[in-house]
């Protein structure tokens, strides 16, 4: 699905009624955040050819507290007011002001997808069967 069909989308639908989904996984550190795993190189010829021998074959995106429960809290069946909901369950004191965090839940989850470590169902139901 290109960028122009994606936006399509986006544009009829509430994003709070969006359903994100994982596509990178994750390993939880000892203090209690998440460590995201991307592939330093999808392809494995590239990695094969520019692979550092030095450097691992994945890179280590850090994600906070927050970032990490909202990450696990990702599903692919919870919409993102759901995910808001259980953040404020998890986090009474910690998320103010309270009204704030659909906003901020909804601003953490579109900077993930735009690096592509998520998506959201409503788009892969919509794109074409190969």
């Amino acid at each position: 699905m290109n960028f122009f069909q994606r936006r399509k989308i986006f544009k009829k639908i509430n994003y709070l009624d969006l359903r994100p989904i994982r596509v990178l996984s994750h390993e939880v550190r000892d203090d209690g955040g998440i460590n995201l795993l991307m592939p330093r190189f999808k392809n494995r010829i590239n990695s094969a050819l520019f692979q550092p021998p030095s450097k691992g074959k994945t890179i280590f995106i850090k994600l906070d507290r927050f970032g990490g429960h909202t990450w696990l809290l990702i599903d692919g069946e919870s919409t993102v007011t759901h995910i808001c909901e259980q953040l404020k369950v998890l986090f009474p004191e910690e998320l103010r002001p309270v009204e704030e965090t659909e906003e901020r839940v909804a601003k953490f989850l579109s900077l993930l997808y735009q690096q592509r470590y998520i998506t959201f169902r409503e788009i892969q139901d919509d794109s074409p069967a190969d």
